[in-house]
């Protein structure tokens, strides 16, 4: 007896450092084809406003990437890429692209002296390209500045006690007053994020992911004042107030940042990504969701791709499953599917996980498969 077609949806989220969005999905769709080769397959990559981001919504619109001159987050000048959709005056752009940690090698990590001075050259570049709309994506960031690096490349000049040779973040905690520049024009800013920090404080852009970036105790401490600084003197002389917004520490502060000094709005990355591709009109008419990420967690819950997905495929009433490289036993994160499943087996080291993650995905996507 043949089964009839099934329509399955895959669309995950990238596996970091192991395999792209697409190349996840490639892998789970080759493990149901081994067991379902005529189910009707659809693949949708998806991201949630971190890195990985530009790319799945410049690949869905059709994009062509456009490169222009930038500086790392050291200083060091570098070509940067974003993606460029002429028929929208879109640029769609990553701020990890210019300040992320992927510019730094490990021993290079200063997020005292790190700027997101290059992500204001790619938002002016983009201006200068006509663009009316901008969307960023805020994930990966070796930076802790607020934004005042983008600030300055956009032409903000910064009045501190005592001029400094080099820029360092820990000098905010002298700045004085902000000018504007009298003919800055920029188009409407879409700011995806993934978190919802807010810029000070225990749950902060500094005190949570500065230490990821390298932050030792007493520089979080000096950090945490020059941001606090830094939106004292905007809520002074601009008349307005982000520091507790939302995803205002999204990125070292540069959610805070895009706001204060770009009119930018803050917004899910997952929502921002799922308009671009339509991914409600794909999920309409299949039998089944596949999503997935790297790591199934308590993180999951706070707007990141799977639990997006998972929550738009039970309104639409599908079923829904996850393919993750590991899982926690975190009941609410795993309740919000069918079945997960995870590559993580007894006695495999994290490295080989990732190193075998595309034939793992594949045999748990056969497993998946059977079960159907």
């Amino acid at each position: 007896m043949s089964l009839p077609k099934m329509k399955i949806l895959i669309a995950p989220d990238k596996f970091k450092g192991a395999l792209s969005a697409r190349e996840v999905a490639g892998s789970i769709a080759a493990g149901l084809r081994d067991v379902l080769p005529d189910a009707k397959i659809d693949i949708a990559p998806m991201a949630d406003g971190g890195e990985g981001t530009a790319e799945v919504i410049s690949q869905a619109l059709g994009a062509s990437w456009v490169k222009c001159k930038a500086h790392d987050p050291l200083g060091r000048e570098i070509e940067a890429r974003y993606g460029w959709v002429e028929n929208r005056e879109l640029a769609v752009m990553e701020m990890s692209e210019a300040a992320g940690m992927r510019r730094l090698r490990s021993n290079e990590y200063d997020v005292d002296l790190a700027s997101t001075f290059g992500v204001g050259e790619m938002i002016s570049d983009a201006a200068r390209r006509g663009a009316q709309q901008i969307i960023i994506g805020l994930g990966g960031s070796a930076t802790n500045d607020g934004g005042s690096g983008m600030a300055r490349a956009l032409g903000f000049q910064f009045e501190q006690e005592e001029e400094q040779e080099r820029t360092r973040v820990s000098d905010l905690i002298t700045l004085r007053r902000i000018e504007k520049p009298t003919d800055l024009k920029l188009p409407g800013i879409v700011a995806a994020v993934d978190v919802r920090n807010p810029l000070l404080g225990e749950n902060g852009a500094t005190r949570v992911f500065g230490p990821q970036k390298g932050a030792t105790p007493d520089q979080i401490k000096i950090l945490g004042r020059a941001l606090a600084k830094l939106a004292d003197v905007i809520a002074e002389q601009f008349g307005f107030d982000y520091r507790d917004k939302p995803g205002a520490g999204a990125a070292g502060g540069l959610g805070f940042g895009l706001m204060s000094f770009c009119g930018a709005t803050i917004r899910p990355g997952f929502d921002v990504v799922a308009e671009s591709i339509d991914l409600e009109a794909k999920m309409k008419d299949v039998d089944l969701v596949i999503t997935g990420e790297g790591s199934l967690d308590r993180q999951t819950l706070e707007g990141k791709t799977p639990a997006g997905v998972a929550r738009l495929a039970r309104k639409l009433g599908k079923r829904v499953f996850a393919m993750v490289g590991r899982a926690t036993e975190d009941r609410q994160a795993r309740e919000l599917f069918d079945g997960v499943y995870q590559n993580a087996r007894a006695g495999m080291s994290q490295e080989e996980n990732m190193k075998k993650a595309a034939d793992l995905l594949r045999e748990n996507a056969r497993e998946l498969a059977k079960s159907l």
